[in-house]
């Protein structure tokens, strides 16, 4: 039988429907007639490694997934439908069918309870998203609105509004999925773009397992678009999750590769110059954090440079919204992750907040500055920068742990400082300071 008819037959069909990605790929091994050690010597893993991804329902390595994949010549619309969550119609008949144990019961009796308290903050919202990743919701009465309702979410994000934001997010996911079985390039890169707002907003409110799962579904998609621009934008996300979780050098390999596959376009548009200019601004910024300070600031001037072209004013519904300012706020982060305070308010001492059309920009503005500023040893500046972000967008320091760090410790030093009282004040609403 020729490998593409494969993918085609029944039992192939079923092992996709059932979203069993590792059989899947035991079964193109196995008609390649290869051995777990002869495919495991391909992707450069163990035999037994090999067999717990073809045995596991739960993909904990997609990367793997992705590669043996591509190994056993599984086409990749079969393996997007295999990695998809189960939708919500066969949820709900395997609840019926199945009667629930009494451990079940009290397992969900205590889930419960654990997230009473919070009904209305931001667990519940979580664990309304956690559930959507693991299961589609079913498809609500404004899936014909899908663009509409994308760019409003992505308003929400620049609004800081990230409560309202996570709560749309299972409704916006479960949409974009039923588009994108269309199989258009178009609904499919709709999708990754989704899982990348996904992403985004889990990182910056500190969630980053979760943002983990969601980069990987935003790139999934994305390479099966085609699409370059939601491609860069995938492994953009990807790549702050992997420095977030310590793994800087693959970061900037995946980044590397993003970056190439920007420049092969020729850049002849204003959306590729922008996401070109954007890439370098994460690739200055990672290389920063890991302390390679002359790569980190070559990179800067080439986004610099890059920047150049592109309007002061960002068109309306762009992916990467990025303008000469926006270039030399990132050069405000990069000199102060390579601990230099001062190159880092020299960089941004031209900055004006009506620089940046969004409030999360705005804010983000004024927290940096002030992370370079309390760098300095200097509390009353930072207090300043601190309750400007404040005013311009709360979630970015309330919502981001190592923003909301500096603002405690700063009262904690320096209580008696002009402005801390008042940014005490504020936070302690929230968080019970």
């Amino acid at each position: 039988m020729p490998g593409d008819v494969l993918w085609t037959t029944p039992s192939a069909r079923a092992l996709a429907a059932q979203r069993l990605p590792g059989a899947l790929i035991r079964l193109g091994r196995e008609h390649r007639a290869w051995t777990l050690a002869e495919l495991g010597g391909r992707l450069g893993c163990s035999a037994s490694t090999l067999s717990r991804l073809e045995r596991s329902a739960r993909v904990v390595d997609l990367t793997l997934v992705q590669r043996a994949a591509v190994e056993v010549g599984m086409p990749p619309h079969v393996l997007v439908t295999s990695l998809a969550p189960p939708d919500a119609s066969a949820r709900a008949a395997t609840r019926v069918a199945a009667p629930r144990s009494r451990s079940a019961e009290e397992s969900l009796m205590r889930r419960r309870s654990l997230f009473a308290v919070a009904a209305a903050g931001p667990a519940s919202l979580l664990l309304g998203l956690d559930d959507a990743l693991a299961q589609t919701p079913s498809i609500s009465a404004r899936a014909a609105q899908l663009d509409r309702r994308l760019v409003r979410a992505r308003g929400l994000y620049d609004e800081g509004a990230h409560d309202r934001l996570l709560g749309a997010l299972p409704a916006l996911i479960a949409d974009a999925h039923a588009a994108a079985g269309s199989r258009r390039e178009l609904d499919q890169a709709r999708l990754s773009t989704v899982y990348s707002l996904a992403s985004a907003l889990l990182i910056k409110t500190g969630h980053h397992d979760r943002a983990r799962i969601t980069a990987d579904r935003a790139r999934t998609w994305a390479e099966v678009s085609g699409s370059p621009l939601a491609q860069a934008a995938a492994a953009r996300e990807m790549a702050i999750v992997l420095r977030h979780q310590d793994q800087g050098q693959a970061a900037a390999r995946l980044m590397t590769s993003a970056v190439a596959a920007l420049e092969a376009t020729g850049l002849r548009t204003g959306a590729q110059a922008a996401g070109y200019a954007q890439m370098l601004c994460t690739m200055a910024y990672t290389a920063a954090r890991a302390g390679r300070r002359g790569d980190a600031l070559a990179m800067t001037e080439e986004a610099r440079r890059a920047a150049g072209r592109l309007a002061a004013t960002v068109p309306e519904g762009r992916l990467f919204p990025v303008t000469p300012a926006a270039v030399d706020l990132y050069a405000v982060g990069v000199h102060w992750a390579l601990g230099d305070a001062g190159s880092a308010l020299e960089a941004g001492k031209d900055l004006r907040p009506e620089h940046f059309p969004t409030a999360e920009r705005r804010a983000r503005m004024h927290t940096d500055l002030a992370r370079a500023w309390w760098q300095w040893g200097r509390p009353e500046q930072t207090a300043r920068e601190l309750l400007a972000a404040l005013r311009a967008s709360a979630a970015e320091v309330r919502d981001r742990s190592a923003i909301l760090s500096i603002a405690t410790e700063l009262a904690d030093r320096h209580p008696r400082t002009q402005g801390v009282r008042e940014l005490s004040a504020v936070i302690g609403a929230r968080f019970g300071g």
